[in-house]
């Protein structure tokens, strides 16, 4: 999946249970194009953390302590330090709106594929590229259509 040369696309990973950080780590591992670069068990620590380390990707659940992953993602999207894709159990219209207008690059609900997630972390970092910032380079059109594909995703 790695072409040789190119960077891996470098990954933040919060959720407030270690059990679904550690087995996502495990999975994520598996492939080569992917690299875990920190973890954070709550908003805080995973702001913290994306303005140090910088990660691509930030795959953040929406049920962390004190403040929820959608507060977390409209303060990173101020300073972009990672596009935001949410990986979480609450999958209801309301909280996908809330995503949405916070700022997310995709929502993945957990009870969907691996492979799923999988391509919503490829497409996100494809699209927003590194530091998940949008290319503003690249076609207005790429972007919805990448929008398009990340709605059929979330609606599969």
């Amino acid at each position: 999946m790695n072409d040789p040369g190119t960077s891996p696309i470098r990954l933040l990973l919060v959720d407030q249970q270690p059990s679904v950080r550690r087995g996502l780590k495990m999975r994520l591992a598996l492939e080569e194009d992917l690299e875990v670069v920190g973890e954070a068990g709550d908003a805080t620590e995973a702001i913290s953390l994306a303005r140090a380390l910088r990660p691509d990707v930030i795959l953040m659940d929406v049920e962390l302590p004190g403040v929820s992953g959608i507060a977390a993602t409209e303060r990173l999207r101020a300073a972009p330090h990672g596009a935001v894709v949410i990986f979480t159990l609450r999958d209801d219209a309301a909280t996908r709106e809330q995503a949405r207008a916070a700022g997310v690059a995709a929502f993945v609900a957990k009870h969907r594929t691996e492979e799923m997630l999988l391509a919503a972390i490829r497409g996100v970092a494809a699209i927003y590229g590194k530091q998940g910032r949008h290319d503003p380079t690249s076609a207005d059109r790429e972007d919805e259509e990448h929008r398009d594909d990340m709605r059929d995703l979330r609606d599969a």
